[in-house]
Protein backbone atom coordinates (compact mmCIF):
# COMPACT_ATOMS: atom_id res chain seq x y z
CA UNK A 1 0.00 0.00 0.00
CA UNK A 2 1.18 3.17 -0.94
CA UNK A 3 -1.17 5.42 0.36
CA UNK A 4 -0.13 8.25 2.73
CA UNK A 5 3.44 7.86 1.50
CA UNK A 6 5.77 10.64 -0.68
CA UNK A 7 6.47 8.97 -4.00
CA UNK A 8 9.92 10.03 -4.92
CA UNK A 9 11.33 10.11 -8.50
CA UNK A 10 14.78 9.71 -9.41
CA UNK A 11 16.55 10.40 -12.66
CA UNK A 12 20.22 9.30 -13.28
CA UNK A 13 23.31 10.95 -14.53
CA UNK A 14 24.38 10.87 -18.08
CA UNK A 15 24.15 7.36 -20.06
CA UNK A 16 23.41 6.01 -16.12
CA UNK A 17 20.71 3.22 -15.28
CA UNK A 18 18.81 2.78 -11.91
CA UNK A 19 21.48 0.95 -10.77
CA UNK A 20 23.25 4.23 -9.41
CA UNK A 21 20.46 4.58 -6.82
CA UNK A 22 21.30 1.04 -5.00
CA UNK A 23 22.81 2.59 -2.35
CA UNK A 24 19.74 4.96 -1.75
CA UNK A 25 17.92 3.63 1.59
CA UNK A 26 14.56 5.70 2.54
CA UNK A 27 12.15 4.48 5.07
CA UNK A 28 9.58 2.22 2.88
CA UNK A 29 6.83 2.95 5.38
CA UNK A 30 7.33 6.74 4.33
CA UNK A 31 8.33 6.46 0.71
CA UNK A 32 7.98 4.72 -2.75
CA UNK A 33 10.73 4.87 -4.83
CA UNK A 34 10.55 5.18 -8.36
CA UNK A 35 13.20 5.15 -11.01
CA UNK A 36 12.96 7.03 -14.38
CA UNK A 37 15.04 5.49 -17.40
CA UNK A 38 16.24 8.17 -20.30
CA UNK A 39 13.88 7.71 -22.79
CA UNK A 40 15.69 8.08 -26.57
CA UNK A 41 15.63 11.64 -27.67
CA UNK A 42 13.82 12.30 -30.95
CA UNK A 43 15.54 14.20 -34.04
CA UNK A 44 16.16 17.83 -33.01
CA UNK A 45 14.12 17.50 -29.69
CA UNK A 46 14.93 20.30 -27.63
CA UNK A 47 15.46 19.57 -23.93
CA UNK A 48 11.81 21.41 -23.28
CA UNK A 49 10.24 18.90 -25.45
CA UNK A 50 12.17 15.80 -24.15
CA UNK A 51 11.76 17.12 -20.40
CA UNK A 52 8.05 17.40 -20.94
CA UNK A 53 8.14 13.70 -22.36
CA UNK A 54 10.06 12.58 -19.30
CA UNK A 55 7.54 14.62 -17.25
CA UNK A 56 4.51 12.41 -18.68
CA UNK A 57 6.14 9.37 -16.87
CA UNK A 58 5.19 10.99 -13.36
CA UNK A 59 1.92 9.82 -12.63
CA UNK A 60 1.66 10.26 -8.56
CA UNK A 61 0.69 13.96 -7.24
CA UNK A 62 2.61 16.27 -4.84
CA UNK A 63 5.74 13.84 -5.74
CA UNK A 64 9.34 14.65 -4.96
CA UNK A 65 11.90 14.73 -8.02
CA UNK A 66 15.37 13.79 -7.73
CA UNK A 67 18.31 14.42 -10.64
CA UNK A 68 21.67 13.65 -10.32
CA UNK A 69 24.12 15.42 -12.68
CA UNK A 70 22.92 15.67 -16.48
CA UNK A 71 19.63 14.42 -14.39
CA UNK A 72 19.82 17.39 -12.26
CA UNK A 73 19.56 19.61 -15.27
CA UNK A 74 16.30 17.89 -16.75
CA UNK A 75 14.90 17.24 -14.07
CA UNK A 76 14.71 21.31 -13.36
CA UNK A 77 13.14 21.58 -17.01
CA UNK A 78 10.99 18.57 -16.01
CA UNK A 79 9.61 20.64 -13.12
CA UNK A 80 7.64 23.40 -15.36
CA UNK A 81 5.21 20.47 -16.65
CA UNK A 82 4.48 19.76 -12.95
CA UNK A 83 3.23 19.86 -9.49
CA UNK A 84 6.09 18.91 -7.34
CA UNK A 85 6.32 18.94 -3.09
CA UNK A 86 9.97 19.27 -3.41
CA UNK A 87 12.48 19.61 -6.00
CA UNK A 88 16.26 18.15 -5.42
CA UNK A 89 19.60 18.08 -8.00
CA UNK A 90 22.67 16.27 -6.66
CA UNK A 91 26.44 16.86 -8.14
CA UNK A 92 24.66 19.01 -10.81
CA UNK A 93 24.05 23.30 -11.77
CA UNK A 94 21.24 25.10 -11.36
CA UNK A 95 22.07 27.87 -14.73
CA UNK A 96 24.43 27.66 -17.20
CA UNK A 97 27.04 29.84 -15.13
CA UNK A 98 27.99 27.26 -13.09
CA UNK A 99 29.08 25.53 -15.70
CA UNK A 100 33.02 25.07 -15.38
CA UNK A 101 35.07 26.74 -17.80
CA UNK A 102 35.90 23.20 -19.96
CA UNK A 103 32.32 23.23 -20.57
CA UNK A 104 31.72 27.19 -21.60
CA UNK A 105 34.76 27.00 -23.69
CA UNK A 106 33.44 23.99 -25.39
CA UNK A 107 29.89 25.91 -25.81
CA UNK A 108 31.56 28.86 -27.49
CA UNK A 109 33.92 26.86 -29.53
CA UNK A 110 31.47 24.33 -30.76
CA UNK A 111 33.95 21.81 -29.88
CA UNK A 112 31.14 19.38 -28.39
CA UNK A 113 30.17 18.88 -32.48
CA UNK A 114 33.11 17.03 -32.84
CA UNK A 115 33.10 14.70 -30.11
CA UNK A 116 33.20 10.97 -31.68
CA UNK A 117 30.19 9.40 -29.86
CA UNK A 118 30.16 7.02 -32.53
CA UNK A 119 33.32 5.56 -30.98
CA UNK A 120 32.50 6.64 -27.39
CA UNK A 121 30.88 3.41 -27.01
CA UNK A 122 33.04 1.27 -24.54
CA UNK A 123 32.68 1.38 -20.88
CA UNK A 124 35.92 2.99 -20.56
CA UNK A 125 35.77 5.72 -23.17
CA UNK A 126 32.27 6.76 -22.31
CA UNK A 127 33.70 7.56 -18.05
CA UNK A 128 35.81 9.65 -19.73
CA UNK A 129 32.71 11.91 -21.50
CA UNK A 130 30.14 11.44 -18.62
CA UNK A 131 32.66 11.61 -15.50
CA UNK A 132 35.40 13.45 -16.63
CA UNK A 133 38.97 12.58 -17.65
CA UNK A 134 41.02 13.69 -14.68
CA UNK A 135 38.50 12.01 -12.24
CA UNK A 136 39.10 8.27 -14.71
CA UNK A 137 41.21 6.02 -12.32
CA UNK A 138 38.60 7.14 -9.25
CA UNK A 139 35.78 6.48 -11.35
CA UNK A 140 36.46 3.00 -12.62
CA UNK A 141 33.49 2.12 -10.59
CA UNK A 142 30.95 4.18 -12.32
CA UNK A 143 31.78 2.23 -15.69
CA UNK A 144 29.67 -0.92 -14.42
CA UNK A 145 26.23 1.73 -14.73
CA UNK A 146 27.07 3.15 -17.45
CA UNK A 147 23.82 1.21 -20.00
CA UNK A 148 23.16 4.34 -22.31
CA UNK A 149 25.46 3.89 -25.58
CA UNK A 150 22.99 4.92 -28.51
CA UNK A 151 24.76 7.42 -30.53
CA UNK A 152 21.90 9.69 -30.70
CA UNK A 153 21.45 9.92 -27.15
CA UNK A 154 24.42 10.63 -26.39
CA UNK A 155 25.39 13.14 -29.08
CA UNK A 156 21.70 15.02 -27.80
CA UNK A 157 22.95 14.23 -23.94
CA UNK A 158 26.52 16.31 -24.36
CA UNK A 159 25.20 19.03 -26.53
CA UNK A 160 22.12 19.83 -24.14
CA UNK A 161 24.66 19.73 -21.59
CA UNK A 162 27.02 21.78 -22.55
CA UNK A 163 24.51 24.15 -24.15
CA UNK A 164 22.04 24.43 -21.18
CA UNK A 165 20.80 28.17 -21.48
CA UNK A 166 19.14 28.56 -18.08
CA UNK A 167 20.44 32.12 -16.93
CA UNK A 168 18.23 31.85 -13.45
CA UNK A 169 18.05 29.41 -10.58
CA UNK A 170 14.65 28.28 -9.68
CA UNK A 171 13.58 29.39 -6.69
CA UNK A 172 12.55 26.02 -5.04
CA UNK A 173 15.53 23.64 -6.30
CA UNK A 174 17.82 22.23 -3.03
CA UNK A 175 20.88 21.43 -4.18
CA UNK A 176 23.61 18.97 -2.58
CA UNK A 177 26.83 19.01 -3.83
CA UNK A 178 30.12 17.83 -3.26
CA UNK A 179 33.03 19.80 -2.30
CA UNK A 180 35.68 17.14 -4.46
CA UNK A 181 33.25 17.15 -7.05
CA UNK A 182 36.00 17.54 -10.21
CA UNK A 183 33.58 17.61 -13.25
CA UNK A 184 31.26 20.36 -11.34
CA UNK A 185 33.55 22.58 -9.19
CA UNK A 186 32.65 23.65 -6.41
CA UNK A 187 34.27 26.93 -6.96
CA UNK A 188 31.45 27.71 -9.70
CA UNK A 189 28.34 26.90 -7.66
CA UNK A 190 26.64 28.49 -5.42
CA UNK A 191 23.47 28.11 -2.95
CA UNK A 192 24.02 24.78 -2.07
CA UNK A 193 24.77 22.42 0.62
CA UNK A 194 27.91 21.44 0.36
CA UNK A 195 29.11 17.71 1.11
CA UNK A 196 32.26 17.10 2.53
CA UNK A 197 34.27 14.48 0.77
CA UNK A 198 31.75 14.39 -1.87
CA UNK A 199 32.87 13.53 -5.21
CA UNK A 200 31.03 13.82 -8.50
CA UNK A 201 30.13 9.70 -7.89
CA UNK A 202 29.07 10.37 -4.55
CA UNK A 203 25.36 8.77 -5.21
CA UNK A 204 27.26 5.86 -5.21
CA UNK A 205 29.93 6.06 -2.37
CA UNK A 206 27.81 8.78 -0.03
CA UNK A 207 24.54 6.90 0.16
CA UNK A 208 23.60 7.06 3.53
CA UNK A 209 24.50 10.54 3.82
CA UNK A 210 22.79 11.65 0.70
CA UNK A 211 19.85 9.41 1.97
CA UNK A 212 19.46 11.57 5.22
CA UNK A 213 19.64 14.58 3.39
CA UNK A 214 16.92 13.49 1.45
CA UNK A 215 14.46 12.68 4.07
CA UNK A 216 15.76 16.27 5.98
CA UNK A 217 15.07 18.48 2.87
CA UNK A 218 11.32 16.63 2.06
CA UNK A 219 10.23 16.82 5.51
CA UNK A 220 11.61 20.60 5.88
Amino acid sequence: MSEGKTHIYFVPGMAAGAEIFRNICLPEDQFVIHIIEWLLPEKNESIKGYAKRMAAIITEPNSVLVGVSFGGVVVQEMSAYLELKKLIIISSVKTKHELPRRMRFARKTFFYKIIPTSLVLSAEDLTKFAIGPRTEKRLKIYQEYLHVRDKGYLDWAIKNMVCWKRNTALPNVFHLHGNKDVVFPLKYISNCEVIEGGTHIMILNKGRELSDKIIEIVQK
